[in-house]
């Protein structure tokens, strides 16, 4: 069955999420360390894990398998999403798969090298409705890639 598993703490796209998963009549599980708000209708399950390290990716790794979609940022748990064999796409509608990973596994790694030496700061850039409108799109072909078995 295809479920949607959202990385929810620090996500970006949940109403999105919301809207996509209602439409197609999905299951949508939102795993947090605290409460967010869930829209009514029983599709969105809030999942509260306690706040030790990695504890809702924990939950999330190993839930999601074949037939399941992921939403996160988190490149550690797309990775081992993906080795379960479930479609990963991040809040950017940037698709990850496993011949992705590995570079975006260095890239990971790179950026918080740069970033413990000073060389870099800041953050991620703030969410634009172009990044939206890719989540979106990404989310779409990936329901229905996933429903014709691909």
């Amino acid at each position: 069955m295809l479920d949607i598993y959202v990385d929810a703490d620090a996500c970006p796209v949940k109403d999105e999420i919301f809207r996509v998963a209602d439409r197609y009549q999905l299951q949508v599980f939102l795993v947090a360390n605290g409460p967010l708000r869930v829209p009514p209708g029983g599709r969105v399950q809030l999942v509260v894990v306690s706040d030790s390290f990695d504890a809702a990716d924990d939950w999330i790794a190993e839930r999601a398998a074949k037939g399941d979609i992921v939403v996160t940022a988190d490149i550690p748990l797309a990775d081992r999403c993906l080795k379960n064999g479930a479609k990963v796409i991040g809040p950017s509608g940037r698709p990850f798969t496993t011949a992705s990973i590995g570079q975006a596994m260095a890239m990971r790694t790179l950026m918080r090298d740069l970033r413990d030496m000073g060389v870099v700061q800041g953050g991620n850039a703030p969410m634009s409705k172009q990044d939206k409108s890719r989540f979106l799109s990404a989310l779409d072909e990936a329901i229905n890639l996933t429903r014709r078995g691909r």
